[in-house]
């Protein structure tokens, strides 16, 4: 671990890139490292799920060293305030003696109550219990959260509606050509839409990534098909390309159902 900090604090001083780098800029790297040890894991190859983690272990020394720098906190205060968080909402391990027998579900119950007193005193509000993640998975989340005290529409067809709605105001930001307003109106329509997948029972987090899938499969045999003709997709039309995507659909549905 002190090699790795001692790495990390010459590239600080040596490297322009890294040297460059702030706390803020450097945020995008951590969540795109913790989706490829995610990847990894559910690829179930322990080699690629080395390498994954000690790139994200490196997002957390490279934060360390920049706060370190600022006279905040360094990787030292870093490790000790996760391990006095971890004895502290365990109880049952630390202090056995008070604790027998507890089952996994007294367990959480108990952590949750510990993350309660820890917070007491400060202004608290029901949505403060999201986690921070992917968008789609806290926007579900959070309807989720209000509808347990009603906040929420009473069937599918109000929130379709509402959808409908955000893409009449969502058209209406593209012909003022405000920048802000659109990426707002943009937001919403994405909001309502996903509110009707929850409406559904359908994770919006798994339906796109299936749709991403889709479209990578899709692309491929666009990209197959340009190799083995020996063309360059730079080169070729759109409707060249419109053409074998349409193929692309009904091939791989066949190789689906061929299964």
């Amino acid at each position: 671990m002190q090699k790795l900090l001692q790495i990390m604090q010459e590239l600080r001083e040596k490297c322009p890139w890294d040297k460059a780098q702030t706390p803020e800029s450097l945020t995008p790297y951590a969540i795109e490292e913790a989706y490829e040890v995610e990847a990894a894991v559910r690829g179930k190859n322990p080699d690629e799920v080395r390498d994954e983690l000690g790139d994200l272990l490196l997002q957390v020394v490279f934060q360390a060293q920049m706060y370190k720098e600022q006279g905040d906190f360094d990787f030292d205060d870093v490790v000790e305030a996760i391990s006095q968080k971890l004895i502290r909402r365990h109880p049952h391990v630390f202090e056995a003696e008070k604790f027998q027998d507890l089952t996994p579900e007294q367990v959480s119950a108990l952590w949750k109550e510990i993350k309660i007193q820890e917070k007491k005193g400060k202004p608290q509000s029901r949505l403060n219990e999201i986690k921070h993640g992917p968008a789609l998975v806290q926007a579900e989340q959070i309807q989720k959260n209000v509808a347990k005290i009603g906040f929420d529409f009473p069937d599918i067809n109000g929130a379709y509606a509402k959808v409908e709605e955000e893409l009449a105001e969502f058209r209406q930001a593209l012909q003022s050509e405000n920048s802000d307003e659109i990426l707002d109106e943009f937001g919403d329509c994405l909001f309502s839409l996903i509110n009707v997948g929850r409406k559904l029972n359908i994770s919006s987090e798994k339906a796109l990534l299936a749709t991403i899938d889709k479209f990578k499969a899709r692309f491929g045999y666009i990209e197959d098909q340009a190799r083995q003709n020996h063309k360059k997709l730079e080169e070729m039309s759109l409707e060249e390309m419109d053409q074998l995507w349409d193929e692309a659909k009904v091939f791989l549905k066949a190789n689906q159902q061929g299964k």
